[in-house]
């Protein structure tokens, strides 16, 4: 498994009951059909989507994944000071939860944010994350549970359960 692999399902997660395509999700999340591909055998193979032609994502099993494995096989150390994109518990439905001296941030020349780096899941998480608030929502969360204390991973892994059980809300823009 790679770490994009987790962000491709999630990418899946957030369209929710809209078809889509291997070059949908490419173009979307500016990785090649071919790394498409090649993620979701890894995905099927680790039991964490359907084979064949309509790929469903098994929630349950990717939960459980992103509960007790994620932050052993992709941890998150924070890094220097830059500018980018607020995550984890910097997030804004994390603010609501959380006050922090310090502010975590995916890289970004651009960011409105100053922060310590959090190095995403994979290099195009904020052009992304900048075309579909739910998948960036879900990618804060996940790093929260990278990097996050105890009681913030209990909240974030409370909301991926409630993103997971419910089908995208209309008030995410996914593109």
């Amino acid at each position: 498994m790679r770490p994009r692999d987790i962000v491709i399902l999630l990418k899946i997660i957030a369209k929710g009951d809209q078809e889509w395509l291997n070059k949908d999700l490419a173009s979307e999340l500016f990785i090649s059909p071919a790394e498409i591909s090649d993620s979701l055998s890894r995905s099927e193979m680790g039991g964490l989507i359907s084979s064949g032609e309509k790929k469903k994502v098994y929630k349950q099993s990717l939960l459980e994944f992103i509960q007790y494995g994620l932050h052993h096989v992709f941890p998150a150390v924070p890094g220097g000071m830059v500018n980018g994109m607020y995550t984890a518990h910097s997030h804004p439905f994390m603010k609501k939860y959380f006050q922090s001296d310090w502010q975590y941030v995916w890289p970004d020349f651009k960011g409105e944010g100053l922060g310590l780096t959090i190095e995403p899941l994979y290099k195009e998480a904020v052009k992304a994350a900048k075309q579909d608030e739910l998948l960036y929502k879900m990618l804060a969360l996940i790093d929260v549970i990278r990097a996050g204390k105890v009681r913030e991973i209990k909240v974030a892994i409370t909301e991926l359960k409630k993103i997971f059980e419910h089908e995208p809300s209309a008030k995410y823009h996914t593109h």
